[in-house]
């Protein structure tokens, strides 16, 4: 063939899609994400809010100055998984009325997302929302995102006797509770140290890149890296149509 001719041929090629590259997803039948920082952008600054918020709570609880507070509350994140884990560990607070007060949280910010939703809408199998917060919360975010409709269960916080999603055996009772075959599972995440258990325990992990400073905090444990990411993105939306299925 000619070299002109082999040129054309290339070039008429070039706009197909490079299946190579092309995430499979075909042997998921069970999706579970995260909630906050990961169905709506990090630069909503939804979650910002909410860590003003529990500032505000350890400032109140315990009578100390706000910065005072937020040093407190970030040294209970990471000492004991959340924050909530350390008032109620150190200081018997309620849970209810903590996590009522945090997430009482302006969300106008947030819109309906049309192609998130339609991306959500062609995963086969069923959906799942696994979240530190609390059930009252997502149910209101995933209302303001017009998507509460696609999800099949709600794990909060209390699904796990507060254990934080970064336990194994937390992580465990969710798969359980949802009779979730680990290697036919997809987790998405914008916190790395909470894809450790899930990819250990065999599911294909997602990891929602952002420079938010909470996708950063926390403890170390479990020790997270980049070997508990099978991808990566920072567009979920664009993610989910890119997909093989």
């Amino acid at each position: 063939m000619p070299v002109s001719e082999r040129s054309r041929i290339f070039a008429g090629m070039a706009h197909l899609p490079h299946f190579e590259t092309v995430a499979d997803f075909r042997h998921v039948e069970s999706w579970i994400f995260d909630l906050d920082n990961t169905l709506y952008p990090a630069a909503s600054g939804l979650f910002g809010q909410i860590d003003e918020r529990m500032t505000e709570y350890v400032s109140r609880l315990l009578n100390v100055d706000p910065s005072e507070a937020r040093a407190i509350q970030k040294t209970y994140y990471r000492e004991h998984g959340t924050t909530l884990n350390g008032l109620m560990n150190l200081h018997r607070v309620d849970p209810d009325a903590y996590l009522a007060f945090v997430h009482d949280i302006d969300l106008s910010s947030l819109e309906p997302d049309a192609q998130l939703k339609s991306g959500l809408s062609r995963l086969r199998g069923t959906r799942y929302i696994f979240t530190n917060g609390c059930r009252h919360h997502a149910a209101r975010v995933l209302d303001r995102l017009d998507i509460g409709g696609l999800f099949d269960g709600v794990w909060d916080i209390r699904t796990t006797d507060f254990r934080p999603k970064h336990h194994s055996d937390a992580f465990r009772s969710v798969l359980d509770d949802g009779s979730v075959v680990p290697n036919r599972a997809a987790m998405f995440d914008d916190i790395l140290r909470n894809l450790a258990p899930a990819h250990d325990q065999g599911m294909t992990t997602v990891w929602l890149r952002n420079d938010s400073e909470w996708s950063k905090q926390g403890p170390a444990w479990p020790a997270a890296s980049r070997e508990h990411v099978d991808h990566e993105t920072a567009d979920l939306p664009g993610f989910l149509h890119s997909i093989r299925i």
